[in-house]
């Protein structure tokens, strides 16, 4: 990647563009807003015109500027300007509610994509612009106009088939229109229009995945960059990598259904296992969708095991057997990350903080499920005293042997492919992912018994993980409210991953 246009002095032009862009987007914001009050729009009207108009202007960008740093001031400017505004209650058309921080992501996510791919590929800055400018503005529109739509909530936001097949079809023509308009950044695909059309359509069901998984504004951020990757893939790949791809979607829609089939998944978990799906196939193919897959389905399965014991702990963890949207990325989150940082940086070393990042999620379910299942009393992990069963951050030996297990498990899934054949691999490098995953679950129980928040039940007095129990609201005894299990997880899987490199990196300096 090339960062260097962020530093080019912009000629007199650019800023004289800058002005009247942002004069024009200002515009558009005060008429949006007299308007909704003078005609008594719907707040959510007034946004989709705001929405829509400046996605409409950002397309010129490319046209009239030469340089980027104007785009990078205003996106900053508006991204301050939106926090700013939803805080002080500003601006009420543009902002759904205080805890919603989409006009604050919008310009963020612009602001990202220009850094990374204005100096090559301009076409992916304007084309994931207006995937969420016209395609998620599309979807609002419809699923607000049908009179009684489909609707349905993966996790907080409501949506609708309607709106969500809308605006599938939307993005993938915008996509398609976007690089008929700039055929010069897709000479790769060799003017082959039926390619084209079908990547098309490929990132705009990965785009609609995203945004079904939406949540507080969030995919204003998500669905963009997301996005932007895909394409970025796509003009930089073959066509053997763009038929990966392909299978890549085909492999997660199978692994989604099948889940939900078993009951491995709910629904947000399938279609958020969908996206880590066709990212990690798509992008890696089976050297590492492997390891992912070991992770998924030997964790899935222990989880199934001894059901009926663990029955007795479900009043006590935050969430049950059946994974979803939280806890797939919760676990799978990091993995996912690094495989989108390999396609822009392809170093070894990012596949072995992979490898340590799923090690993680595994030694933490394993330590779960197997000290669930065959441990006696657990020790709570700083001091070692006795607590009750399913208490977070208590530890037994057998858990403790199932993490280390599990650990070692996925990296040995993952020393078989041609980019493990590298100067770290044996027995060496497979024994420190292992103790890289060791490590994570170690931290993950820390955090259980320190920062995760305790709930106490009002009605049984229990201890539990719930915010609700006894159909009764609980009361927080210990923790952190906003750090849950989920979050606990996904530092785990961080944990993982950075101390393999912290070890990597101390091994290259001590040479």
């Amino acid at each position: 990647m090339n960062f260097s246009h962020v530093f080019i002095v912009p000629p007199a032009s650019d800023w004289l563009y800058l002005l009247l862009l942002f004069s024009a987007i200002f515009i558009f914001i005060s008429i949006s807003e007299i308007i909704r009050k003078k005609l008594h729009w719907d707040q959510q009207a007034t946004r989709k015109v705001v929405h829509i108009s400046v996605g409409l202007l950002m397309l010129l960008t490319p046209i009239f500027l030469k340089t980027s740093l104007p785009l990078i001031s205003i996106a900053a400017l508006f991204t301050v300007f939106n926090f700013i505004a939803i805080r002080k209650q500003l601006l009420p058309g543009m902002h759904i509610s205080p805890d919603n921080l989409g006009t604050v992501y919008y310009p963020f996510s612009f602001l990202i994509l220009v850094v990374l791919f204005w100096s090559q590929y301009k076409v992916i800055v304007i084309a994931s612009v207006m995937v969420m400018a016209i395609g998620d503005a599309a979807a609002a529109i419809v699923g607000q106009a049908v009179r009684s739509p489909h609707r349905y909530r993966l996790i907080r936001d409501v949506k609708s088939i309607e709106g969500s097949l809308t605006m599938f079809i939307v993005s993938a023509v915008s996509v398609f229109i976007t690089f008929l308009c700039f055929p010069s950044q897709g000479v790769l695909f060799g003017g082959n229009y039926l390619l084209l059309l079908g990547l098309s359509f490929l990132t705009a069901l990965v785009a609609t995945a995203a945004e079904a998984l939406g949540d507080r504004g969030n995919d204003n951020l998500i669905v963009p960059l997301l996005t932007g990757v895909v394409l970025y893939f796509f003009l930089t790949g073959n066509n053997h990598l763009h038929l990966q791809f392909f299978m890549g979607t085909l492999l997660g829609l199978f692994i989604a259904l099948l889940s939900l089939k078993l009951k491995f998944l709910s629904v947000s978990g399938a279609v958020t296992t969908f996206l880590l799906a066709a990212i990690i196939y798509g992008f890696g193919g089976w050297t590492w969708t492997v390891p992912v897959l070991a992770f998924f389905v030997l964790s899935s399965l222990l989880s199934k095991i001894g059901k009926s014991r663990k029955a007795q702990f479900d009043l006590i963890f935050e969430k049950g057997d059946r994974r979803d949207a939280g806890q797939v990325f919760a676990n799978g989150g990091v993995a996912g990350l690094l495989m989108i940082l390999f396609v822009f940086v392809p170093m070894h070393e990012i596949y072995f903080m992979y490898l340590a990042a799923l090690a993680a999620a595994a030694a933490d379910t394993w330590a779960t499920e197997i000290g669930v299942l065959l441990g006696r009393k657990p020790r709570l992990i700083y001091n070692l005293k006795p607590v009750p069963a399913g208490t977070s951050g208590g530890v037994t030996l057998s858990g403790l042997a199932g993490a280390l297990t599990g650990a070692i498990v996925i990296g040995f899934s993952g020393m078989f492919f041609p980019l493990a054949q590298t100067a770290w691999h044996g027995i060496g490098i497979l024994l420190l992912i292992g103790g890289a995953g060791f490590f994570g679950s170690l931290v993950d129980s820390l955090l259980g018994a320190t920062l995760q928040a305790q709930y106490r039940c009002e009605i049984c007095r229990k201890i539990t993980e719930k915010k609700n129990h006894c159909r009764k609201p609980t009361r927080l005894v210990a923790g952190k409210n906003w750090i849950g299990n989920d979050m606990v997880n996904f530092l785990n899987t961080m944990s993982g991953a950075g101390f393999l490199c912290f070890c990597l990196w101390l091994f290259v300096w001590a040479l």
